[in-house]
């Protein structure tokens, strides 16, 4: 029998025009002052407006925090936690994308209790109450609406995890309104960002779970058939909104059934280069694939019809190679470059780029299907320097 728990966010909101009804959800938690999570582009872009006016109108205070930078810097979150206790907010509404999701939650949470960020970093370690917690994103891919997880950059520029089922906000409210205005690029990383999520849910050595199993399929399905639409044509609001949901579920996944050698790769490239999260699990992406196939080969295969509506199954083999090469296609169709060199990353940094992924040997790469150590992370990160293509152990 396998025994499992499964946690995600009780509360979801799906439609277009969602945000601007977040005054309902505020009001049922009596909140009378407001703080609103978010980044200068986003307001400019009047993408809060209509949430602004709803919380107004309901006669609810607001106090917005707008500085939230890439990658959630600690001093950030910090920041914004002091704003909140100061002017007295009693809950936390964020709308952004990830780094502003992740830190509202630990703005939510180190608001009500007298932990210090610092000392919350891993899993389980934060323990205490927070504040009500609504999360709005703007991007399809992180699933931070529906995870306990927020990644934070150390003033080291390392970038740590909180994990704590008391970051699992109480209201995820998906408006695919939202993400009209994302670039194409953008569009697609993030996307794929999210694929990853769900593939590396399905195949997690350490707690695959039916739940999480069933999730993943679905969000796989809906991203696989949306990724290229949305790509091409930014306007395809229902597209979009099968993006945010696909997501989402990815997010419920992976928050279960966690991922691995992906985003252990990933991080460093992201850390070291200044590359975007999305774009980092995308160049590493095949390479791992192929890496993980001789573990992971039958369930590669399951995936190979998933991504591929109308492929005819044949051996594990073949279908989790035609699996690998499907979504080759996909981040190839949505533009993502060849190699790690477009992003600056020569021979003389693949040693420095093992060795950080090394440290997140804990909690991503135990749950990889396949042990994987440092030698072996330098030879992907030399394949995906190379070229798409396979790995080796060499």
């Amino acid at each position: 029998m396998n025994t499992f728990t499964f946690h995600t966010t009780p509360n979801i909101l799906v439609g277009a025009g969602a945000s601007s009804k977040v005054a309902g959800p505020l009001k049922d938690y009596k909140a009378a002052h407001v703080l609103l999570v978010t980044d200068k582009n986003l307001r400019a872009r009047g993408v809060t407006r209509k949430a602004e006016a709803a919380i107004a109108e309901a006669g609810i205070a607001l106090t917005v925090f707008d500085s939230v930078d890439a990658d959630a810097p600690s001093d950030g979150i910090e920041a914004a936690t002091e704003i909140c206790r100061k002017r007295g907010c009693d809950a936390v509404l964020s709308i952004g994308g990830g780094s502003a999701l992740d830190t509202a939650k630990l703005v939510a949470y180190l608001a009500k209790t007298p932990d210090k960020l610092d000392d919350i970093y891993g899993v389980d370690l934060a323990t205490g109450d927070r504040l009500p917690l609504l999360l709005v994103p703007t991007t399809a891919g992180t699933g931070s609406e529906v995870t306990p997880i927020s990644i934070v950059k150390t003033p080291n520029n390392e970038k740590k995890a909180v994990v704590s089922l008391r970051l699992i906000p109480d209201w995820a409210v998906l408006d695919p309104v939202l993400t009209l205005g994302l670039p194409p690029s953008n569009t697609a990383e993030n996307g794929i960002d999210a694929m990853v999520h769900a593939i590396e849910a399905y195949t997690s050595k350490i707690r695959k779970n039916p739940i999480s199993d069933q999730l993943a399929l679905k969000a796989l399905a809906l991203l696989s058939a949306n990724i290229r639409k949305v790509y091409a044509d930014g306007s395809d609001l229902n597209a979009r909104s099968d993006m945010q949901i696909g997501s989402m579920l990815a997010g419920m996944a992976f928050a279960n059934s966690p991922v691995a050698a992906v985003h252990a790769l990933a991080y460093p490239i992201g850390e070291i280069f200044k590359v975007p999260h999305g774009r980092s699990v995308a160049l590493v992406l095949t390479a791992v694939l192929e890496f993980n196939r001789p573990a992971a080969e039958a369930l590669y295969a399951e995936l190979s019809d998933v991504i591929q509506p109308g492929y005819h199954r044949q051996s594990d083999a073949a279908d989790a190679a035609a699996f690998i090469a499907g979504i080759e296609a996909i981040c190839r169709d949505c533009g993502v470059p060849g190699s790690l060199s477009a992003d600056g990353v020569g021979k003389s940094d693949l040693s420095k780029l093992a060795e950080d992924a090394m440290k997140h040997k804990k909690r991503l790469l135990v749950n990889n299907p396949r042990e994987l150590d440092y030698d072996q992370a330098r030879a992907i990160y030399a394949k995906a320097l190379a070229g798409r293509g396979p790995a080796s152990d060499e």
